[in-house]
């Protein structure tokens, strides 16, 4: 088994009319190996963005593998933070 870390880097707007588009392909790189999901190119982002997130973590969890996430815009750190989400989050720890 390799221990490389697959990266998964969306880029543009996160939100609810680009989400659908990119469930899919979170899903299975999730269920795949271990993903890093590296938002730091994503323009925007709104809920549909942490939807995806809790959904590529459900997905990656029922396949035993583990996700951590890189470049999380502010906004959503707030957003996260005001659902009272933001410890759900594995962020990748700051060098």
């Amino acid at each position: 088994m390799s221990d490389a870390q697959a990266v998964f880097a969306p880029q543009g707007p996160l939100t609810m009319l680009s989400a659908a588009a990119l469930l899919a392909e979170g899903r299975r790189l999730a269920a795949e190996a271990p993903l890093t999901v590296d938002l730091g190119a994503v323009t925007a982002a709104d809920s549909a963005a942490l939807a995806l997130i809790l959904d590529w973590l459900r997905a990656a969890r029922t396949s035993g593998q583990r996700i951590v996430l890189r470049n999380l815009p502010a906004g959503l750190v707030s957003l996260a933070a005001l659902y009272d989400i933001d410890t759900l989050l594995p962020l990748e720890p700051k060098a």
